[in-house]
């Protein structure tokens, strides 16, 4: 064992074995799954991810409902608007005409649903603001889903306050896998 250590492409070896190892053990972290897929270097902090579902399991170019969650912690001064801000290559259609906010399993009435395609951007205006810090949930039902893909889809609400001012409240991580 000893004339082993002592050879010397025995040790380059064992440093070599080593770093890699090092390096491998390292990125571990930067590597984490994410609403059902797997994000590598997303560039979204974690504490920004929001929870989302899909009832019809994302299928590329199929019907779905998109259950996109935003919690109570996130909304501390309510809010008025919901803006949803989708990438330019997401290629799917929505139905402003079949768009829900529900707190407590019951719908809030809306003021209007109004889809800007050019802008990428889609406007939630609630007929009375939310004042209180609950669980929202966005559904859009009867989407017609993208193509395969990750899609980054961002959320600013207009707080129930006087201060019209928008706030960053997080991102939804959508996968299209299927």
């Amino acid at each position: 064992m000893l004339n082993l250590l002592n050879r010397p492409s025995s040790w380059k070896r064992f440093f070599t074995t080593l770093a890699i190892s090092g390096c491998i053990v390292s990125s571990i972290p930067l590597i984490s799954y994410a609403q059902g897929g797997l994000t590598i270097f997303g560039g979204i902090e974690r504490e920004n991810i929001l929870n989302y579902r899909l009832d019809f399991y994302g299928r590329r170019k199929g019907r779905d409902r998109y259950r996109l969650r935003i919690s109570g912690k996130k909304l501390i001064r309510g809010a008025a608007r919901f803006f949803i801000k989708y990438p330019e290559y997401f290629d799917g259609k929505f139905d402003v005409d079949k768009v829900e906010v529900r707190v407590d399993k019951e719908s809030l009435p809306i003021r209007e649903v109004f889809w800007d395609k050019e802008s990428q951007v889609i406007e939630i205006d609630l007929e009375e603001p939310l004042r209180e810090s609950k669980k929202v949930e966005l559904v859009f039902s009867n989407v017609k889903n993208p193509d395969m893909g990750t899609y980054y889809f961002h959320c600013d609400v207009l707080p129930a306050g006087d201060l019209p001012i928008r706030e960053y409240v997080g991102t939804w991580i959508i996968s299209i896998t299927h």
